[in-house]
C-alpha cells in the first residue's frame, strides 16, 4: 500500500465499472472522475474497461473513450473498436456447468449481443434484465456463450462443486460481496487475462499496467497489474493493492491527484 504510482508513458489505466469507475449497478461516470479522466488521455494515457457487464454503458463509453473494453469478465476483447479475442464455452463443459441442483434458481446465459433466461414463478427479474431485452432460455445458441450465471442463495456450495468437476473454469462470485451470485467464464476467461491482452495490443509492458477494482472479480487483474489500486475495503484485495480509494466517490480526487503528478513526456 501507499507505493508512488507510475508517472510516465507508456501507461494503462483498466478499470472494473460497478464499484469502481461507477456506484454499484449504475450506468453514469461522476463529473470529476470524468474530468480526471480526460486530463490522463490527454496526457497520453490509455484507457481500459474490463468488466464483469456483458456490454459497458452506452453514457460511460462516450464520455470515457477507452482504448479497450473487455467484457464478461475479460471473456471478450475489444481494442480501438476491433474484436480482437472471445471465449466460449465448449459444449461439455457448458453441459457441466448447467447441471446443477439449485432449486428456483436464476440462471442467465450471456452471448456477444443477447442474453437469456428463464424467471422462476413468483418471482420478477432484475432490472437490468428487462433493460437488456432478455430471451428465454431455450433460445440460447449453445455455441456462443460466453458467461453463465446463477443467482441463488446457496451458489457457494455448487461454486465448490464445479470446482472439483471443473477445476480449468473460472469462478468469480458466491463470495462478499456478492454471496448470492456466481459467475462463471471458460478457461482463460478472467480479468487478468485481458489486462494482459490488451496491454499487448496497445504496446504497454506490463510494469506500466494500473488495475482498478473492488470486488473478488478482480483480484487476477489486480495481482498481474504493474500497479494495483484497490476501491473500497474488500479484505481479499488488500495484498494485491499499492494504493487504495476507500470509497468509490473519492475516485475523482484520487485520478486528479495522479495527473497533478503525471511527468509530460
Amino acid at each position: 500500500m501507499s507505493a508512488p504510482p507510475p508517472t510516465t508513458l507508456p501507461l494503462l489505466m483498466a478499470f472494473d465499472l460497478d464499484g469502481t469507475l461507477i456506484p454499484d449497478r449504475g450506468d453514469a461516470v461522476a463529473a470529476d472522475v470524468v474530468s480526471a479522466l480526460g486530463r490522463l488521455r490527454q496526457l497520453g494515457v490509455k484507457l481500459a474497461i474490463i468488466t464483469g457487464r456483458d456490454a459497458a454503458p452506452a453514457r460511460v463509453h462516450e464520455v470515457m473513450q477507452p482504448d479497450a473494453v473487455a467484457t464478461n469478465n475479460g471473456g471478450r476483447i475489444e481494442v480501438n473498436g476491433t474484436l480482437h479475442t472471445e471465449a466460449v464455452f465448449t459444449p461439455d463443459d457448458l453441459e457441466g456447468v448447467l447441471a446443477h441442483e439449485l432449486d428456483g434458481a436464476r440462471v442467465v446465459l450471456f452471448t456477444a449481443t443477447h442474453l437469456y433466461l428463464d424467471v422462476p414463478p413468483g418471482t420478477e427479474p432484475e432490472p437490468w434484465m428487462v433493460a437488456r431485452g432478455y430471451r428465454p432460455l431455450a433460445d440460447a445458441p449453445r455455441g456462443e456463450i460466453l458467461k453463465v450465471g446463477y443467482f441463488h442463495p446457496h451458489v457457494a456450495g455448487f461454486a465448490q462443486q464445479l470446482r472439483g468437476s471443473h477445476p480449468h473454469l473460472v469462478l468469480t462470485g458466491a463470495q462478499e460481496p456478492y454471496p448470492h451470485f456466481l459467475t462463471v467464464t471458460p478457461v482463460g476467461a478472467h480479468k487478468g487475462a485481458a489486462l494482459s491482452l490488451i496491454a499487448d495490443a496497445l504496446g504497454v509492458p506490463s510494469h506500466q499496467t494500473v488495475a482498478f477494482g473492488d470486488s473478488d472479480n478482480d483480484e487476477a487483474m489486480l495481482e498481474i497489474a504493474g500497479y494495483g489500486v484497490q476501491v473500497g475495503t474488500l479484505p481479499l484485495l488488500a495484498r494485491h493493492a499499492h494504493a487504495q480509494v476507500p470509497e468509490q466517490p473519492g475516485l475523482g480526487a484520487f485520478l486528479h491527484a495522479w495527473a497533478d503528478q503525471f511527468v509530460p513526456s
